[in-house]
């Protein structure tokens, strides 16, 4: 179950929670983020269009514009993202802003990672991640003659 945090000024937080039992009460400014997260597991959404306001510091903001650009069912190295914020020795530095990320999915730090194409750390869980990048970006069927 997703847990969102957020007010008029925008989401600021997505957390996955082990709570069972789902709120059926939200507030008129999550209403919006509850609806496109449910398209996109439904299918029908790949990107999102809401105000964010994840709170981080300056390089770490950085990193999560830069994480937005990532196209749906596409992935980028942690040594690429550096590239194009314009440090690669900053590389440490993105993965630790990366797993600092508030708003899983919505800012998909899940479409990094591992230069040779590992999956690498996620603080939802390399579990999950994998089930990410699967969900948006399923294996094509295989002919059977």
């Amino acid at each position: 179950m997703a847990e969102l945090t957020g007010d008029e000024n925008g989401l600021a937080a997505v957390k996955i929670s082990e709570e069972t039992e789902e709120s059926q009460e939200i507030p008129p400014e999550l209403q919006e983020a509850v609806k496109q997260l449910q398209q996109y597991f439904q299918g029908k959404r790949q990107h999102f269009d809401l105000k964010l306001q994840p709170k981080g510091t300056d390089f770490q903001q950085k990193v999560w514009k830069e994480l937005v650009k990532i196209p749906f069912g596409n992935t980028t190295s942690y040594l690429e993202l550096s590239r194009k914020l314009g440090d690669v020795k900053a590389m440490r530095a993105v993965a630790a802003a990366n797993g600092k990320n508030p708003l899983w999915i919505i800012v998909p730090c899940h479409r990094v990672i591992g230069s040779d194409g590992s999956l690498t750390g996620y603080a939802g869980g390399l579990h999950r991640k994998k089930w990410l990048l699967d969900f948006e970006n399923p294996p094509a069927q295989q002919s059977l003659f």
